[in-house]
């Protein structure tokens, strides 16, 4: 156990996070948790101590809601509104979603009305009352009258609990992690008329599954793991939503400089909003800018052929506080990852979908005349062109030139694929990405994917005989493309994933991606490494666990990991 702590840089009693009991807040479930063990005071995301409490109180009430809900699926009975609530309300308490005590609350006091309604479709389902214990979550308990009197609620029901094993607790956080992730994917897939029923029946059994004592450590081990198979479900879903909607994504030039006009930036993840907002915008020389996580959209077809859709401003999100005050234009987030706001861009900035800001101006609908009028009403940009960088690789273009990238593997001109993606973030550390970027041989190719190619996507990395040494897949909803790839070559040369020259070099930041680690555990990936730092959530026998089993290890020194990767 300690050279195993040893490994990841920590002693014994630095592993797992405090348990006091009196705290303003305690939430550890992303990568910035104060000091490596949970933010106590204010979340270093901005997250205010009455929005933790009351999103602890949610997941505490859609846990009841998943009691009821998973009784009445074994009776074949469920309900369509209540299968949508949960996703969405998962999906609220997502880092860096929904920032709003009032709109949380709002959830809140739904998510008791529909915790009546599973209630009473199971009894009507069982021809009667449940007969067994019913767990406080899914009783008869009511929110407050005021939001301030739920804050207090909330703080009897956040993630800390003594009272149960510690490594129980751990996995079941890990779980709960993993399925907000997937929450995030089908929420879009759904708004873009696409679901999956078996992603709605684990949600609730897996939920429930947190209220029984009387399941031990392997249950929630199992569980976890069947949580990456659902989330590998739920990003194949979304791909087919996306790519039926829009078509494959293909190769294709993003400009980084601006063109002239009026300007709106989107920022988030959701492809259908951006859509929206590009047939309202046509024809009113108004150029539409992607930020973050939306630059794939400039390889979908049905997308990149609106000529307003102008290029890309901006990197990752953690940088959009200094970035968005240079933008001339109106700006709109459609999903995570918002933070607090300079007052010198708020009065021009929009939210929509679940992201909430207190303060900031939300649409709702598809209505997105307010963001239009006030980018007439600013300046926006002069001509000035910049770099162009290449999106697009989804795997329907990599696996169109398999034939290509399978000979020059076995002409010894490919020597290894790196997939180095996932989350970018705040936190010192993250250099280590650019620089395994930069230090890699030039007959190696990098697949990338997420918001944490930002560290080195407009470096020029040149090609094998025509193979771009770097292929960016998509966004962090675009990690089955990545997948696919990777079991295409496993096909190709008759081997398992394990067996591929291929090293996964993984940055986390929030529960989107624990759901992702989880799919690759699924699927028996072993050999990841992944920083820049440990979850605070992961006690040292589950550490153990993950190290023994799929060989997980920390990132280290870029130059010498690579050494011991290729050898």
């Amino acid at each position: 156990m300690k050279k195993i702590l040893e490994l990841f840089g920590i002693k014994k009693d630095e592993a797992h996070p405090v348990t006091q009991k009196e705290l303003d807040m305690f939430c550890y479930q992303c990568e910035q948790a104060a000091q490596g063990t949970g933010c106590t005071k204010v979340g270093v995301c901005g997250k205010q101590p009455d929005v933790a409490a009351l999103q602890d109180l949610l997941v505490h009430s859609l846990k009841g809601i998943a009691f009821w809900s998973n009784l009445a699926r074994e009776k074949n009975a469920k309900d369509a509104k209540i299968d949508r609530f949960m996703i969405e309300g998962l999906f609220t308490t997502v880092t860096n979603v929904d920032f709003d005590p009032e709109e949380v609350a709002k959830f809140v006091r739904k998510s008791v009305e529909l915790r009546r309604q599973a209630q009473a479709l199971f009894e009507k389902a069982n021809g009667g009352s449940y007969t067994g214990a019913v767990p406080e979550a899914a009783g008869d308990w009511k929110p407050a009258a005021t939001t301030a009197e739920m804050v207090v609620q909330g703080a009897q029901h956040g993630v800390q609990d003594t009272s149960i094993d510690p490594d129980v607790k751990s996995v079941q956080e890990i779980l709960i992690y993993g399925i907000k992730g997937y929450a995030a994917y089908a929420d879009h897939a759904f708004i873009l008329g696409y679901e999956d029923d078996a992603i709605y029946a684990f949600t609730h059994k897996a939920l429930a599954a947190t209220l029984d004592k009387s399941l031990g450590l392997m249950d929630f081990v199992n569980l976890a793991l069947e949580c990456g198979k659902t989330n590998l479900i739920t990003m194949e879903l979304l791909n087919k939503a996306h790519t039926d909607t829009y078509g494959h994504p293909v190769p294709t030039p993003v400009q980084l400089g601006t063109k002239k006009g009026k300007a709106i930036l989107v920022s988030g993840h959701d492809l259908k909003m951006l859509e929206e907002l590009l047939k309202q915008t046509e024809g009113k020389g108004i150029n539409i800018y992607t930020h973050g996580e939306m630059i794939p959209a400039h390889g979908y077809p049905a997308l990149k052929k609106y000529t307003h859709l102008a290029g890309n401003f901006g990197g990752a999100w953690q940088d959009q506080y200094k970035e968005f005050q240079d933008f001339p234009g109106a700006i709109i987030f459609n999903t995570n990852c918002i933070q607090r706001p300079a007052d010198n861009y708020k009065d021009r900035l929009f939210t929509w979908g679940l992201v909430q800001w207190p303060d900031v101006k939300h649409v709702d609908g598809w209505d997105f005349s307010e963001v239009i009028n006030k980018a007439q009403e600013l300046a926006g940009f002069e001509d000035k062109p910049g770099k162009e960088i290449l999106v697009g690789f989804g795997h329907n273009a990599v696996l169109g030139v398999a034939d290509k990238v399978i000979s020059a593997v076995k002409s010894g001109d490919i020597r290894h694929f790196f997939l180095i993606g996932g989350c970018d973030g705040a936190k010192s550390g993250r250099n280590y990405y650019t620089e395994f970027a930069e230090n890699l041989p030039k007959d190696t190719v990098i697949l990338t994917l997420a918001c944490g190619k930002y560290r080195f996507n407009k470096l020029d990395f040149g090609d094998i005989g025509g193979i771009p040494r770097l292929l960016d897949v998509g966004q962090c909803n675009d990690a089955y493309s990545a997948v696919k790839i990777a079991l295409a070559l496993a096909d190709a040369f008759e081997c398992g994933v394990n067996d591929l020259p291929l090293s996964m070099i993984l940055s986390w930041y929030e529960q989107k991606a624990v759901a992702i680690l989880l799919t690759l555990l699924h699927l028996g990936i072993k050999d990841i490494k992944i920083g820049p730092s440990l979850p605070a959530f992961i006690t040292p026998n589950v550490l153990n666990f993950l190290v023994e089993n799929y060989n997980i290890s920390p990132i280290g020194n870029a130059q010498d990991d690579i050494k011991a990767i290729l050898g």
